[in-house]
């Protein structure tokens, strides 16, 4: 057995990046482009072939069967079946110095895949809990074939919603007036993620990362950007269940097709100003979990707790959330409740509605009936 000190174990929980997109949405293309650059030094990146790809062989540097270490510092490796069992034995590898001891893990899905399951992964194992951090959701979409497929397939609907960043790739090769339409429909679907333009698959490995609650480059948490609650605000998705008065919870009417994929998908911010009974809090999920676990695709936010100084950071995946994180201080002189959603097929009232009952009426049952 090696000494502890010979031994590559990080002292920080690794970024991971989960890189989605539809059939055909220029993830390859993308993903070449990323391989090659000087910025995803000290990066391992899953892929599901290599052939896919097509590495340019003079950017090698050392290969094994299902190992690429790249001129630029970039791991590439192929993970056949599980995801888990993949994850696992490339830290290990990781831990023996078998490979470089990389910082940050990108996992490409196939163009099919809903993200949600992929998250649910990574924060309910116990090891990849522990050892990595999701730092962030990147889908691809096609600006030629984008609004078709998001009209025909709601897992390309899913994907973008839940993204913190959202590419449009080959824009170059649509009008303005186009691009326009595409983008205004992805930010109802989506109000807080940036939408950067690819062309040709190149965009900076630094606008894809550090989309997460805690920055690496600070060394700190910066729940402001990660939250994006005023993003919500400017989109007329923020509500205030401890108002009486009516609110436009969020109903775009742009002439749209009813009975689109879109219309089904909400995302919205619940801003509520009294501290939170934690125990009556937690039921108050476990509810939702119980009765809507499915179509609950994420949630985030930034809690008042009723006893504690300090915010409490919440962040989950339909039936799976990461441990809550204390911050050392509230990030701004607002201390109201910030959480947001992004939910399908179910209405913001009725999120308001049963947390105001949870944590405002004593004799509410702690759990469903």
């Amino acid at each position: 057995m090696s000494p502890e000190t010979d031994l590559a174990i990080p002292d920080e929980p690794l970024a991971v990046s989960v890189l989605t997109g539809f059939l055909g949405s220029g993830k390859t293309t993308l993903l070449r482009h990323l391989l090659a650059d000087p910025g995803m030094e000290e990066t391992a990146v899953i892929v599901n072939e290599f052939g896919e790809i097509g590495l340019d062989h003079l950017l090698v540097e050392k290969a094994t069967e299902d190992t690429v270490l790249l001129n630029s510092g970039c791991l590439c490796c192929t993970v056949r079946g599980d995801l888990i069992a993949g994850m696992r034995d490339l830290f290990k590898r990781r831990v023996k110095r078998e490979v470089p001891p990389f910082q940050r893990l990108v996992i490409e899905t196939t163009g099919l895949a809903d993200p949600a399951p992929i998250l649910q992964t990574i924060m309910s194992d116990p090891l990849l809990s522990e050892r990595f951090r999701l730092d962030g959701v990147i889908a691809t979409v096609d600006a030629v074939n984008g609004m078709a497929t998001l009209d025909r397939h709601i897992e390309s609907v899913k994907q973008a919603a839940v993204a913190d960043r959202i590419l449009l790739t080959k824009s170059d090769l649509v009008d303005t007036g186009a691009l326009y339409a595409l983008e205004e429909r992805l930010r109802e679907l989506n109000p807080a993620a940036p939408i950067l333009r690819v062309v040709q698959g190149e965009i900076a490995p630094a606008e894809l990362f550090n989309a997460g609650l805690y920055d690496p480059t600070t060394k700190t948490t910066d729940v402001q950007r990660w939250l994006q609650a005023e993003a919500y605000e400017e989109h007329g998705d923020l509500h205030h269940p401890h108002h009486s008065h009516d609110h436009n919870h969020g109903h775009h009417d742009h002439g749209h097709d009813p009975n689109r994929h879109d219309e089904s998908i909400r995302a919205f911010c619940l801003s509520y100003e009294k501290p939170l009974d934690w125990e009556r809090f937690n039921s108050w999920v476990e509810m939702l979990i119980t009765l809507h676990g499915a179509d609950i695709l994420r949630i985030k936010g930034i809690l008042n707790v009723d006893g504690v100084e300090d915010p409490i950071v919440i962040h989950g995946v339909q039936h799976v959330f990461h441990p809550p994180v204390r911050l050392e201080a509230w990030p701004d002189e607002t201390r109201s409740s910030r959480i947001v959603f992004i939910v399908r097929d179910l209405k913001p009232e009725m999120f308001e509605h049963t947390l105001k009952a949870f944590n405002e009426d004593s004799s509410a049952p702690l759990a469903p009936a």
